[in-house]
């Protein structure tokens, strides 16, 4: 875990520092402030595991651009082992805030959340005793369509309903835990968090779409989705198993998930993987084989295992337990 913080002491000295410090520890951006020599600010970031966790503070009108001029420059990979394509998703605690990317414009008040992305222009502009708390995120590791994930971008979402209710405190509470100490425990917050990011944008991606599934056929997907799950252990399961099981063709199974932008292949390998994946950050199964891991989730090719894992990760199952360990 790493933990910076900036307390500038004032003047444009002290904004040019923090500029510096944002542009280091998220991606470039052009800032701008109503009157620098009253500019205080606060950032404080912690690493947990693939992903960084920031609570940041502001005094002042402050204006953040991602322009097109530094995303033809590139951006940084922040977190070792993962591309530089990020997803950030933060929960407004105070003062006024205003997102725009995609053409949208999110107004947040507290307790709201909002999801941007780093390879797109975007606008981030905030007034008064500003603070929020946020997650970058290796957009690669969540299980949800570039396409869908886009249609998030740029709006406010409530934090006191449905999964919000769960997601915005959780990543709160996090924040201010993990700038404390490192703990064995901070890879399964991180695994936590992504299931609740990835249940919270399913969630508003189902509210968007009113012409979608009847309440029977989101029963199935439920139910094939469980059974799945169940079964990842037994290395023939295939769509034909799936379908077979639940008294459907493979044809229909194949619409079904194609609905959610996976092929049913697709969803079996990502599971296994993220299963292995888990397993590989244990520091209880530490004394497990790797290829055992593998075969526990229906992957008992160690070579067919290992490709799939390092085409996923960037790392093979044995780097990738030595990194997640360390």
């Amino acid at each position: 875990m790493t933990d910076s913080k900036s307390e500038p002491r004032g003047g444009a000295e002290r904004f040019e520092a923090f500029h510096q410090l944002v542009g280091d520890t998220f991606v470039p951006v052009a800032l701008s402030m109503d009157d620098a020599d009253s500019f205080q600010a606060k950032l404080h970031t912690s690493s947990l595991g693939t992903m960084r966790i920031n609570r940041l503070q502001f005094s002042g009108g402050v204006v953040m651009r991602r322009t097109p001029r530094q995303l033809r420059r590139g951006t940084p990979q922040l977190i070792e082992h993962h591309s530089a394509d990020y997803l950030k998703v933060g929960v407004h605690i105070a003062g006024s805030c205003v997102v725009r990317q995609d053409g949208r414009e999110a107004k947040l008040s507290p307790g709201d959340y909002v999801v941007y992305e780093t390879t797109r222009p975007f606008e981030f502009a905030v007034d008064g005793k500003f603070q929020m708390f946020s997650a970058l995120i290796p957009r690669e590791l969540l299980r949800i369509p570039t396409a869908q994930l886009s249609l998030l971008t740029a709006r406010s979402f409530d934090g006191r309903q449905g999964m919000g209710a769960l997601l915005a405190p959780f990543l709160v509470e996090l924040a201010r835990q993990t700038t404390k100490e490192a703990r064995p425990t901070n890879i399964r917050l991180a695994d936590a968090m992504f299931d609740m990011l990835e249940a919270a944008f399913c969630e508003q991606l189902a509210c968007d779409r009113p012409e979608g599934r009847s309440p029977v056929q989101a029963d199935l997907l439920l139910r094939i989705f469980g059974f799945i799950e169940r079964n990842l252990g037994d290395p023939d399961l295939d769509g034909m198993k799936v379908a077979t099981a639940h008294h459907i063709s493979i044809r229909q199974l194949q619409r079904m998930l194609e609905f959610d932008g996976h092929t049913v292949t697709e969803w079996i390998r990502s599971r296994r993987i993220e299963h292995c994946r888990k397993d590989l950050a244990n520091a209880e199964l530490v004394a497990v084989p790797v290829g055992a891991i593998g075969a526990r989730w229906g992957l008992v090719n160690a070579a067919h295992f290992s490709r799939l894992f390092k085409a996923a990760h960037g790392l093979s199952p044995r780097e990738y337990r030595s990194w997640a360990l360390s």
